[in-house]
């Protein structure tokens, strides 16, 4: 069994090196030139029609609110990732990597407006009423490639059960580190919660995600630029390590090891492409509800979580890290505790301690949740609204077998299937690359010039 681990472990990480990198950059690099750098030509636009337009009613068809489709969306990809993943970044490629980790961000705004506009172009009402999409549908209705979707649909609902355990795992471990708590009642209690929300369905999802994922990101950043601001003085220093370690190497200094330009550019454009999940297919599922007259509108969307997911969220993160030092102090080993021990100076070891856990803990909450959605849906893809009912309850089995670290070796199998949704969901956005370009000329024709009035 430890030979075999080893084997998928080693073709997991050569999956998720160069050709993914590969992949998602070269697509990304490709819709952004076929789309006119749209993000970068209308940035304004999309900034009134999004951040401007958050409390606004929406016409059209759809289930959910454009914000709540949204902050269901950003509920898979603002987790501990943004906390932890990024200190990881800077220990192993150095502040520079933050560079890298924009560019990419920028790039993958792309894809992600590609997948969110196909996911609405080719929706369609399920058996209760409900508007659903995403990958497996724009594949089977706009490709024709029914198998290729129905494999989709297949890997992304086995991987959402290692993903699940991943999550309560990591969840448990804090809980437990910080409070004393025994893994296996957080798992149950975390089970019960997800339950709670998850009965109601894609409507009660949203409606949770519309106020949770606000309030976590505001009590996060507002923590984190008081931080940021009692080492104020060191922030002129820290943007100047980003750019100028971008491109150049740099020596070790104190606990880092130093880094050259090749780990910078590697772990930059993983965590920008990791962060957002542009690419990965998931955020279409949850946009495909939104309520709106036009598939391009919700796209901007798209935009907006990419912006404050990787742009916003992990910046700030990052800007902890290098204005309090900490990134010279502690070893890579010890990464995840960055962010816990720049808060430590400011608002004291106990609360410090208090504010990292409890966002992990909303932001590992809001993660499961929306992750099962997505399962489900590929459930119900697959087999129809039964099974999809089924699904729920191993899901919800996973978090509480996850959360005591049972069963691991599921997990050495979560990069392997997240790369087999990966690889076909791209391919499949590029192909359909014209239909993306022909909606967005329609939007920017037709509605851009009244939308530009209001």
């Amino acid at each position: 069994m430890e030979g075999f681990t080893k084997f998928i472990g080693d073709i997991s990480n050569f999956i998720w090196g160069i050709p993914i990198i590969v992949i998602l950059i070269g697509g990304g690099v490709f819709l952004t030139v076929r789309l006119g750098f749209f993000q970068f030509r209308y940035f304004p636009h999309i900034i009134k029609q999004t951040f401007g337009k958050i409390f606004s009613k929406s016409e059209g068809n759809g289930t959910l609110t454009p914000f709540q489709a949204t902050a269901s969306a950003l509920a898979s990809t603002m987790g501990a990732a943004n906390i932890v993943g990024v200190p990881v970044a800077i220990a192993l490629g150095g502040p520079g990597a933050i560079f890298w980790m924009w560019l990419v961000a920028l790039i993958g705004i792309g894809t992600k407006y590609s997948e969110v506009v196909l996911g609405m172009h080719y929706r369609e009402k399920n058996e209760v009423g409900e508007y659903v999409g995403g990958p497996m549908y724009y594949i089977r209705k706009g490709l024709g490639w029914k198998k290729v979707a129905s494999f989709l649909a297949f890997a992304l609902m086995i991987e959402i059960v290692a993903s699940t355990m991943v999550q309560s795992n990591s969840i448990a471990t804090t809980m437990k580190g910080s409070f004393g708590l025994s893994p296996i009642v957080t798992g149950i209690l975390v089970a019960l919660l997800v339950v709670l929300v998850t009965y109601g369905g894609i409507k009660t999802i949203g409606k949770v995600s519309e106020k949770l994922i606000p309030f976590m990101v505001v009590i996060y950043l507002a923590a984190a630029l008081v931080v940021i601001f009692a080492n104020i003085k060191e922030l002129p220093t820290a943007f100047g390590l980003i750019f100028e370690y971008a491109f150049r190497p740099m020596s070790a200094a104190g606990g880092f090891a130093g880094a050259g330009v090749a780990a910078a550019i590697r772990w930059g454009l993983a965590r920008g492409l990791y962060s957002n999940e542009a690419g990965m297919g998931t955020a279409p599922i949850a946009h495909s509800a939104a309520i709106t007259n036009h598939p391009a509108k919700q796209g901007f969307w798209g935009v907006f979580e990419v912006i404050v997911d990787t742009l916003v969220v992990c910046t700030i993160t990052a800007l902890v890290v290098l204005t309090s030092g900490v990134w010279k102090t502690i070893s890579p080993d010890d990464a995840s505790s960055m962010v816990t021990e720049a808060f430590v100076p400011v608002f004291g070891t106990s609360l410090a301690g208090t504010i990292v856990s409890t966002t992990l803990f909303l932001f590992v909450i809001t993660t499961i949740v929306i992750i099962i959605f997505y399962g489900e849906k590929q459930a119900e893809f697959l087999f129809g609204t039964a099974f999809s009912k089924v699904m729920r309850f191993i899901y919800i089995g996973a978090i509480i077998v996850g959360a005591v670290g049972g069963l691991q070796f599921i997990w050495q199998f979560l990069d392997l299937l997240l790369a087999l949704v990966v690889i076909p969901n791209v391919i499949a956005v590029l192909f359909l690359s014209g239909k993306v370009k022909e909606i967005t000329n329609d939007y920017f024709t037709n509605l851009y010039p009244i939308e530009r009035k209001k």
